[in-house]
């Protein structure tokens, strides 16, 4: 049974099926909210949220769209993309925390969920540098060190990582990038209360 103090979960996709497996899941433990479309998706977003797992395939708005419109709309949640679609270079452009490959099993869910749930809480420095680290691992995960070699993009978002790290290093004791992925690190000693805001001093990947 879930209390007013659980973490708000909203998940979407329009496979029914899915969302009831999403439901045995997650409900438990989680203030769950379901949507079977990006349409209801939105209309369930709200400053409550603190997590959206989020189909990239749908019809209607896709879940590209429903990600640019979470963005657009204020709320400061964290978004995991989880999709069967193979990722391509064309990721590092898009504002998610996290990219989960369909078929999905209830440990890598209840991690994903977990881990996002912890970042919500820090400030927006520390937020684009772990999901920058993730979107490295995904395109790390699945392209040939010669093709990373020739993409401006992804060069580009080493760079931001470096930047990133940078910037927190005066902060705490850096983590390493497959520990931010795996969720190891809780950043301890980081001021998770600092003043930055996502996205606010152009600092977004």
């Amino acid at each position: 049974m879930t209390t007013e103090q659980d973490p708000v979960v909203l998940v979407v996709d329009d496979d029914e099926k899915l969302l009831e497996t999403y439901e045995m899941w997650l409900a438990a433990d989680y203030d769950l909210r379901t949507a079977a479309s990006g349409e209801e998706a939105l209309e369930k977003l709200d400053e409550a949220v603190q997590v959206v797992l989020l189909d990239r395939l749908m019809p209607g708005l896709s879940g590209d769209e429903v990600l640019d419109r979470i963005r657009a709309s204020g709320v400061e949640c964290q978004v995991a993309m989880v999709t069967a679609v193979e990722p391509d270079f064309d990721i590092v452009d898009m504002p998610f925390d996290a990219y989960v490959p369909k078929a999905l099993d209830r440990e890598t869910v209840r991690e994903t969920v977990d881990r996002l749930v912890a970042r919500a809480r820090y400030d927006g420095t520390l937020q684009e540098h772990y999901a920058v680290a993730e979107k490295l691992s995904t395109i790390e995960s699945r392209k040939s060190d010669a093709e990373m070699a020739e993409n401006q993009d992804y060069q580009e978002l080493l760079e931001r990582f470096d930047e990133l790290d940078e910037r927190l290093s005066t902060r705490a004791s850096n983590l390493d990038r497959e520990d931010i992925v795996s969720g190891i690190g809780d950043v301890p000693d980081v001021d998770v209360s600092g003043t930055d805001e996502r996205d606010s001093q152009g600092d977004s990947a």
